[in-house]
């Protein structure tokens, strides 16, 4: 858990500037259901302060996993915490350059001491099975195209002038540009917090005061965004769609109130195990386990979530589902005691599991 809310409120521009950054930073690292550990958090606090620069937080950070190893494979709280400082060191520098090369540049900065391939295009094909379209799949460039249709996609984008367009008009010019970089998936591993880390800084370079918050608080939404933008099953009437990203960008350049739900993006199925969900005021019926059990809406809703990334701290399903993080907490616990839910490995670097579906029914009993 972080909170940097009181240097936003103190009114100190660069201690706010800073912490906006940091919240970003740490926010990102959702995309992949990951956590930073308090002990990023505290060294982030000092660097806010001013005590500590970005190079004395890296090297803080090397000297205190050479001296706690990571022992399980399954734990990526080290990459959450050093790719958190990256990420934060990248975005509160003025310098960029418009081009493929500082895309990779990103990638490789961010990413330098994680993972072997850090700023190199990938010399393989991909898919991604994800929760927003039921584990199938985008169809990601051919591994042969990779630079050329980067170089493209860069070239239109640069060459595209912006005057005269409305706001609605940049939000959907801008949504495309990005989900179409995104869609590229240059890299094996890391495509969409480089391409976020990327978004921001070109956007600042256009003049816009971008919102990090929104980073912070909705970067699982951003990533569902750009899936739902690049994916189509014409034969049960799905078809790419800007609308979610142009939800998100219209609140992140120009101060939008559109609401942003992960549940939302989701492509809708005939029967897709505990998602198939009717909720009313309260209640829940939910097929898919195997017994009957009751449970309430909220409870559902965590179960949904969790579901489909079992790394979701209670933060991120609070944002999501409209709830105070103490109530996601209960649902959690009710859940795990009513025997669905299961807690693999530390409450820190470990994960939910739902456990194993069958034949039955669900009934939701209120709050």
């Amino acid at each position: 858990m972080f909170d940097f809310e009181e240097y936003k409120r103190l009114g100190e521009p660069e201690k706010k500037e800073k912490s906006e950054i940091w919240s970003a930073a740490i926010g990102l690292q959702r995309v992949d259901g990951l956590t930073p550990s308090d002990y990023l958090i505290k060294t982030a606090r000092q660097n806010i302060e001013g005590e500590i620069t970005f190079y004395e937080v890296k090297e803080r950070l090397n000297d205190y996993y050479k001296a706690r190893p990571v022992k399980k494979a399954d734990d990526r709280t080290e990459e959450a915490d050093k790719v958190s400082a990256h990420i934060a060191e990248v975005l509160s520098e003025k310098a960029f350059t418009f081009s493929p090369a500082e895309y990779i540049t990103i990638h490789k900065r961010l990413f330098t001491g994680i993972y072997k391939h850090a700023g190199k295009i990938r010399d393989y094909n991909i898919t991604k099975s994800e929760w927003v379209l039921n584990g199938e799949t985008v169809y990601y460039a051919n591994a042969d195209t990779i630079k050329e249709t980067l170089d493209f996609d860069f070239s239109q984008e640069k060459a595209f002038i912006y005057k005269n367009l409305t706001k609605e008009q940049m939000v959907e010019r801008f949504a495309k540009f990005v989900s179409g970089i995104w869609q590229i998936h240059a890299f094996g591993e890391g495509n969409t917090r480089t391409t976020a880390v990327f978004s921001i800084k070109y956007l600042r370079t256009l003049g816009f005061n971008v919102n990090n918050d929104l980073f912070a608080g909705n970067s699982w939404y951003f990533r569902n965004a750009l899936v739902r933008a690049n994916y189509s099953d014409y034969r049960n009437d799905v078809f790419p769609t800007l609308d979610y990203l142009n939800r998100f960008f219209g609140n992140l350049l120009f101060w939008g109130k559109n609401i942003l739900k992960n549940r939302e993006t989701r492509v809708k199925t005939v029967d897709d195990g505990i998602t198939n969900a009717t909720v009313n005021d309260g209640d829940a019926t939910v097929t898919g386990y195997n017994a009957t059990v009751k449970l309430s809406s909220t409870q559902w809703a965590v179960l949904e979530l969790l579901n489909s990334n079992g790394r979701l701290t209670a933060e991120d399903m609070a944002n999501d589902i409209g709830k105070d993080i103490s109530t996601i907490k209960r649902a959690t616990k009710a859940l795990k005691n009513k025997g669905v839910l299961e807690r693999i490995g530390s409450d820190k670097t470990g994960s939910w599991k739902v456990l194993k579906k069958g034949r039955g029914s669900m009934k939701g009993d209120g709050q």
